[in-house]
């Protein structure tokens, strides 16, 4: 075999989550048959990375496996299990494509990692790497910005309860290292490609030719280079809301990436305070079902980070005020 890049491709790290799981069974078969021959390189292809939560049809099987994903000594749940054998295996690769689906309806998107940049939350040197992958998955909409915006809702999430004395568990920026993260962590790069609706009967589809073109694209097999997207919607996760109050609530049902404008309600707090949009943006992955100290809704706005010929920003610099107003 020609030596090239190690690919790894994971799905199911979210139980019900099957799209990924269905496209990669097909490849697999495809491959055992000859009907795929591996070209160069080496790919590793993972089905289902969590089965408890993939037995049971739901997205967790103890907790989040894309969450404080990290080796320990002292496994208490199932994901710890998990992830004394997925990070290791992950630190063995080049590359991650990671599979998933979401709850709502809406269109297919892909998650990227920050622009090159030397910080200490995600220090990162693959932008360009992951942006040629990312604009020949077959979606037209790309998300970066997530662990930046994850860590700064940790402080102030921190800052307000030292500020009421409550009291809980300890939570870090950590806590929201999943699979991508923590490959980039490794010196790999890596993608999560959001491929539809969990029902959605295109989902296994669309998973399956990101994975083709992903194969193409890093030359592991004998095929074309797959056209990058012509048109790329480009946003970035600048700020994320907690649900403070069983009793706080939105202002309609919000969809991932529908868009708010200045002065927009997007929710009010228990006691009347209202949220309204302080800028042009999109909410984006509301929960319903938070409950009171989680995160509730995240808020992006549009960049040009991936538009050809576009120079990417530094990271942490977003160029946007707060879009959230009381």
């Amino acid at each position: 075999m020609a030596p090239g890049v190690r690919l790894i491709v994971t799905a199911a790290v979210h139980g019900n989550e099957t799209c990924g799981t269905v496209a990669l069974r097909r490849i697999i078969d495809e491959m055992s048959r000859g009907a795929l021959r591996l070209a160069a390189g080496e790919v590793t292809f993972v089905p289902v990375t969590n089965p408890l939560a993939y037995e049971r049809g739901q997205r967790e099987g103890d907790r989040n496996l894309n969450r404080r994903l990290l080796p320990t000594a002292e496994p208490r749940e199932f994901e710890d299990h998990v992830a004394n054998w997925l990070c290791p295996l992950l630190a063995r690769h080049d590359v991650l494509l990671d599979l998933h689906s979401f709850r709502s309806p809406g269109v297919a998107f892909a998650l990227v990692g920050p622009p090159d940049n030397a910080g200490a939350l995600e220090a990162f040197t693959h932008a360009e790497q992951e942006s040629a992958l990312a604009v020949r998955l077959g979606v037209g909409r790309l998300v970066d910005g997530w662990l930046s915006t994850y860590a700064s809702g940790i402080e102030r999430r921190r800052a307000r309860n030292a500020l009421r004395g409550a009291s809980g568990p300890v939570v870090h920026a950590d806590h929201g290292v999943g699979t991508t993260e923590y490959m980039r962590r490794m010196g790999g790069w890596a993608l999560t490609l959001e491929c539809g609706q969990h029902e959605d009967r295109y989902a296994p589809e669309l998973a399956y030719q990101a994975v083709r073109r992903t194969l193409a694209h890093l030359g592991l097999v004998a095929a074309a280079e797959p056209p990058a997207a012509g048109a790329v919607e480009s946003l970035r996760l600048f700020e994320v809301v907690d649900k403070e109050h069983a009793d706080d609530r939105f202002s309609r049902s919000w969809t991932s990436f529908d868009p708010v404008r200045a002065g927009e309600l997007i929710a009010t707090r228990h006691d009347g305070t209202p949220l309204r949009a302080e800028c042009d943006g999109f909410v984006v992955f509301p929960s319903q079902d938070a409950g009171a100290g989680q995160e509730w809704f995240y808020l992006a706005r549009s960049t040009d980070r991936f538009a050809k010929g576009s120079a990417a920003p530094a990271a942490g610099q977003t160029g946007s005020p707060p879009l959230v107003r009381t």
